[in-house]
């Protein structure tokens, strides 16, 4: 009997075991029943949990030879792009981190509105209200606020503006500007386009609800310019594609009506009324109608290659590069003499001297910069490109000084 049992402990099976505690059970009396104390007190729950226990650590170990070389093996993956043509794949897709699906949805918006345009509109905002103040009283807690008005709206203006052109330009931008969230996959067209609506609602909406008709209806007019420079569904829309058009967008939405909005929010809220015919009112749009052509005219240089595979007849393509390149150095640098020379006649000294003295030093820089770019080198032209921004960032400020 006590072969009998040692032999079924041997064997991990729950019948086995169940068969020999009945045995044990029945057969083993007074004295015999001491000698097998464990196996009395084996159940069928125990032999269920050593049966488990040793089908775990079967598998746990055929796992771990299995797949433990794998692990340790280096292998080399290719990653391949999402084509943007799928509405599901964003800057998010794949990722598990929530913290890095929201860093990586973020940074790519954040690029999706153009941040060196969005840099201008700020300035703008900021120059056009500056241009109103005559003395020290006029920074009022109201000022401030209808700055920040005229801020929000514009902002979500721009993002509209510079996402509904990306969403027309995608298969431009994979030429030219293939780093561009969109045209790279990291932003779905289904995210673009949501992001571009919600953005020109919430600019009417904000004019709207402050109560500004003069802030409206530069929106009105920036939506529609906008919407018209990159727009390919009727004829006579795209602006983009003719020189002229192009820079009458650009005049419209940075010199003339955009401005000028923010320009009589400002001075309406501030005194009742606005002056469309001040000294530093004309000098700002003449100083920014010469960036707006100069910096639009610019543009199509570095994008010379995609323009020409999509019928794109701009300046640069018919004038060539550059003959285009020095048109738009020389508008500038007569726009920074022009500059000078009403400067002098300021009747306040301060502002005299300093608009003078900015403009002639910013002309030369821009001269020596000019001279020293390689045309053949799209890099090189790309990073003159971004400094005639850094240019008309500049004037913005300089603007705000004009007495």
């Amino acid at each position: 009997m006590t072969s009998l049992a040692v032999g079924s402990l041997c064997k991990p099976t729950s019948l086995l075991v169940s068969r020999v505690v009945k045995s044990s059970s029945s057969l083993a009396t007074g004295s015999q029943a001491s000698k097998f104390p464990r196996i009395a007190n084996i159940d069928t729950n125990e032999s269920l949990t050593i049966r488990r226990r040793n089908s775990s650590n079967h598998t746990d170990q055929s796992f771990y030879e299995r797949f433990t070389p794998l692990q340790t093996k280096k292998q080399k993956f290719k990653l391949k792009a999402a084509s943007t043509n799928n509405p599901q794949f964003d800057a998010t897709h794949g990722l598990q981190n929530p913290m890095e699906k929201a860093i990586r949805f973020v940074d790519a918006l954040y690029r999706f509105i153009r941040p060196y345009a969005a840099v201008g509109t700020v300035l703008s905002v900021g120059a056009m209200s500056l241009l109103t103040i005559q003395k020290l009283s006029d920074f009022t807690p109201l000022f401030f606020l209808k700055m920040i008005q005229a801020l929000v709206g514009g902002m979500f203006m721009q993002m509209y503006v510079c996402g509904f052109n990306q969403i027309c330009d995608i298969e431009l931008d994979k030429v030219n500007k293939p780093t561009l969230p969109l045209a790279a996959g990291e932003l779905s067209m289904t995210t673009a386009i949501v992001v571009s609506v919600v953005s020109a609602i919430m600019s009417f909406a904000t004019a709207w609800l402050v109560g500004s008709p003069a802030l409206f209806w530069g929106f009105v007019g920036w939506f529609i310019v906008g919407t018209a420079y990159s727009a390919n569904v009727l004829p006579y829309l795209r602006w983009k594609r003719f020189p002229f058009t192009a820079a009458f967008y650009m005049l419209m939405a940075r010199a003339l009506v955009v401005p000028i909005g923010y320009y009589m929010h400002m001075q309406t809220s501030i005194s009742g009324g606005a002056s469309l015919l001040s000294r530093p009112l004309l000098f700002a749009v003449g100083m920014l109608s010469a960036f707006s052509v100069s910096t639009i005219f610019f543009k199509d240089i570095p994008d010379i290659e995609g323009d020409r595979m999509h019928g794109i007849k701009s300046l640069a393509i018919k004038l060539g590069e550059k003959r285009m390149y020095w048109i738009c150095i020389w508008i500038l640098e007569i726009a920074y003499v022009v500059a000078a020379l009403v400067g002098a006649t300021s009747p306040i000294t301060w502002s005299k001297y300093v608009t003078v003295i900015s403009h002639l030093a910013m002309g030369a820089l821009l001269w020596i910069r000019a001279k020293s770019v390689d045309l053949k080198n799209m890099e090189a032209v790309q990073s003159m490109y971004m400094f005639l921004w850094q240019l008309f960032y500049a004037e913005y400020g300089l603007i705000s000084l004009v007495r």
